[in-house]
């Protein structure tokens, strides 16, 4: 029995991953600029010409916008809508492949690279605040 839990311990240590160092302190107040939202998506495609790039059309509570996000390896769009997702709704729109993107969609990276939405675990009105 000893021996199943040093061999438990063991596979344990091997299957863990190095995580990226802790990224400079922000303050309070520098965080509180953030409009972290829950979001829902109406619309999925992918972006023509490029193997990473999804165009989601959301609905933030505040109004319907356009995202690009990074996910279209990892998720096809027919599974995106209705989905809800986290974003950052106030980050600055930037044109990307052409199409201006208006916030940023949070995700998650596994050890293999690969990306995960963050969502609620029940369902909440679009745009409620992520606190």
């Amino acid at each position: 029995q000893v021996q199943k839990l040093l061999d438990a311990k063991a596979a344990n240590i091997v299957n863990q991953v190095p995580v990226e160092p802790a990224k400079e302190d922000v303050t309070f107040d520098d965080f509180a600029k953030m409009d972290l939202r829950v979001c829902k998506v109406l619309e999925a495609e992918k972006v023509a010409k490029t193997k990473k790039l999804m165009k989601l059309k959301v609905n933030t509570g505040v109004d319907i916008r356009e995202i690009i996000s990074g996910i279209a390896e990892y998720y096809e769009p027919s599974d995106l809508i209705g989905k809800q997702v986290l974003m950052l709704i106030n980050l600055a729109p930037k044109e990307i492949k052409g199409v201006l993107s208006h916030g940023m969609v949070l995700l998650a990276e596994n050890a293999d690279g690969k990306l995960s939405l963050m969502h609620p675990d029940q369902e909440v009105k679009p745009g409620s605040s992520v606190k």
